[in-house]
């Protein structure tokens, strides 16, 4: 939690009253507002604001009829509610390690800016292009990390279908790949490869991020549609670590994936 951060027993106890009267566990919950059981948790507790959907969500699913939407905005202001993403970032910049896992587009630290500005031209609703100039221009400069002192110890796991996928044209994903190369020849960073003929026994993946930060402290963060949410309580995130050491074995190793990585761009 970041400094000055603080909660509301208010909310947390008007969200607690609204979701029991609507016959919700805590986990119920979590999993309509894209949250982990224990941030719920903590939010009721008043340890943290609501971020994200949280409130909205809440707010149709829990039938207050808008009275989160007010209080929220009483409490915490229309600022109180960021997206988790703001959290992960400030982590990410003075992480001691990373670990990263993504099944359809290439990890956002390893992106080039053409390739960025492609992801975002997916995005639906569409954004305009002040917006799309803004989160590539803040894309890119997360790859500071790669420079800072002391360095990080980064490990990145791809689905070998994202190397495949021509977002921007061709000529955009050779780009990518050619960049993915040199990353990987940096002596603090391994890029692997998850081939297609590979059978993990870890079930279907969600795209996450295992992060240490500056204070030593394990997280988990994992990629949603409305936004991503941290894991921070066990049993949850010792799974998401056994899951992720499994994928590591399953995968190939950097030097096979790097063969790989310039065998398809070389093909394009």
């Amino acid at each position: 939690m970041r400094s000055g951060e603080r909660g509301s027993e208010s909310f947390g106890a008007l969200l607690r009253f609204y979701r029991e009267r609507a016959g919700f566990t805590q986990e119920a919950l979590s999993t309509r507002v894209q949250y982990s059981k224990s941030q719920v948790a903590m939010v009721e507790r008043g340890e943290r604001p609501p971020k994200g959907k949280l409130v909205e969500i809440a707010d149709e699913v829990l039938g207050t009829q808008g009275a989160l939407l007010l209080l929220a905005e009483k409490e915490f202001g229309k600022s109180g509610l960021q997206l988790w993403t703001e959290d992960f970032l400030e982590h990410e910049k003075m992480a001691l390690s990373i670990h990263s896992y993504q099944d359809h587009v290439m990890p956002g630290l390893l992106q080039t800016e053409s390739y960025a500005r492609a992801v975002f031209n997916c995005v639906y609703p569409p954004l305009d292009d002040a917006e799309i100039d803004e989160r590539v221009a803040n894309r890119l400069a997360r790859q500071k990390l790669f420079a800072r002192k002391p360095v990080a110890v980064l490990n990145f796991i791809v689905e070998q279908s994202a190397l495949t996928r021509p977002l921007g044209g061709n000529s955009v994903l050779k780009e990518q790949l050619r960049s993915m190369v040199e990353f990987g020849n940096l002596r603090n960073v391994t890029i692997q490869v998850m081939p297609h003929d590979r059978q993990t026994p870890v079930g279907p993946m969600r795209p996450m991020i295992l992060l240490e930060t500056a204070e030593r402290r394990q997280l988990a963060y994992i990629e949603g549609h409305i936004g991503g949410y941290f894991v921070s309580q066990q049993p949850d995130l010792g799974n998401l670590q056994g899951k992720y050491g499994m994928l590591r074995t399953q995968a190939l190793t950097p030097e096979d994936s790097a063969q790989l990585i310039e065998k398809v761009a070389c093909e394009l």
